[in-house]
């Protein structure tokens, strides 16, 4: 199954990066501190300060029990620094989860991969990364499934949501959005669907949005890139889930994040921890399409049965 740069066996058979999955010795695990695997123009490892460490939550009982149970899980998180993938970090690091994190700005990434291992991951591995450059991702992959020794979940969170009264004026900034939003996630999950799909195994969670289910004025751009992923990832699910792996689009409403504090009515966004605990659960029980809040299912399919004459006419 060979497409350019997309082949996950010759990636992972080059000499320095084996194939877990052949019996051969992966490469070791190293703390994110003293390497970061740099891709894509970075110039060396990088030291961060640390955040101030964020409380560990409350859990009930029952929690504590199911965690006590539960076998741990080989993730790769690619947008680590996004506040809905913060969000699952976190839970799933509580639980002892092996971690691989993937993210642009390494200050952050430290921070976020040192609270991972203050809350109980068994492992946790990073890589500095742009990854709007596509031409590193068979690389950058082949090096996080060999620090993982494997994988069982990848969780696609990248996205931006740029500034729509930008991109009506100029293709250039409409293009970014597309191209983060859109084209990187597709080679990345070509990839991954690839290397899941040889193995019969794996689940890929995919982050799109409620915003692209129909194309308002305020956010049309985003929404376009977002129907296109979504799109990308139903016909990716109907062609690989037959193959053993699951294939799950995520549709969150709004949520509040730092991406989305200065958006009005921001306060009355959905809680990130609340939206997290959602998606870990969905992702162990291998769901297809959720959305969150669950609400959101109902909002858009009230706004879709709207008539298109009526739609037009509404500032949405």
């Amino acid at each position: 199954m060979s497409l350019d740069g997309q082949n996950p066996t010759k990636a992972i058979q080059d000499p320095a990066m084996q194939d877990p999955a052949t019996g051969s010795q992966p490469a070791p695990v190293v703390r994110a501190e003293d390497r970061a695997a740099v891709v894509s123009g970075a110039t060396g490892p990088q030291r961060a300060q640390l955040a101030p460490e964020q409380p560990l939550a409350l859990r009930s009982v029952r929690e504590q029990v199911e965690d006590a149970r539960h076998t741990a899980r080989k993730i790769l998180v690619l947008g680590a620094t996004s506040g809905i993938a913060e969000a699952c970090i976190r839970q799933w690091a509580q639980r002892g989860d092996a971690l691989y994190l993937v993210a642009r700005n390494p200050d952050r990434l430290a921070a976020v991969a040192a609270d991972a291992r203050t809350r109980g991951a068994s492992s946790v591995g990073s890589a500095v990364a742009d990854l709007d450059d596509t031409a590193a991702h068979p690389e950058l992959l082949a090096h996080a499934i060999n620090g993982l020794g494997g994988l069982d979940v990848a969780f696609l969170a990248m996205g931006v949501l740029g500034e729509q009264s930008q991109a009506e004026r100029s293709f250039s900034a409409a293009h970014q959005i597309l191209h983060t939003n859109l084209t990187a996630p597709v080679s990345l999950l070509t990839w991954l669907a690839n290397y899941t799909a040889q193995r019969h195994a794996g689940t890929l969670a995919v982050l799109s949005s409620v915003a692209g289910e129909r194309g308002r004025r305020s956010n049309y751009v985003y929404g376009s890139s977002k129907a296109g992923l979504t799109a990308f990832v139903d016909g990716l699910r109907n062609r690989i889930d037959r193959d053993g792996v699951r294939v799950m689009t995520i549709k969150p409403g709004p949520v509040k994040t730092a991406m989305t504090e200065a958006m009005k009515g921001s306060e009355k966004f959905a809680d990130v921890e609340a939206v997290a605990s959602t998606l870990v659960k969905a992702i162990d029980r291998g769901k297809d399409i959720v959305y969150v809040p669950g609400i959101w299912r109902i909002i858009m399919a009230v706004i879709r049965a709207i008539p298109e004459r009526v739609f037009k006419k509404l500032n949405l």
